[in-house]
């Protein structure tokens, strides 16, 4: 993770995960539709994340496409 040093908590808001991940709030976003609400429901208006989703956020933000896997479509 970005911040190593950041002090535990049990959750996080979005705008604070951002800043930890060194990312936009539109890009955490875009991180959360196209992972975790890409079933066509709505993501929830107030979202908290623990370390372990920062931990996933940050694989999603710097893996890159590979061709050779089909990502799920969108319903």
């Amino acid at each position: 993770m970005t911040n190593a040093n950041h002090s535990q908590t049990d959750s996080y808001t979005e705008a604070e995960a951002a800043a930890i991940l060194g990312i936009s709030l539109s890009r955490l976003h875009q991180l959360l539709d196209e992972n975790i609400f890409n079933d066509g429901s709505a993501r929830p208006s107030d979202i908290r994340l623990r370390d372990t989703d920062l931990v996933l956020l940050e694989f999603w933000n710097r893996s890159t496409g590979n061709p050779k896997v089909l990502r799920m479509p969108h319903r």
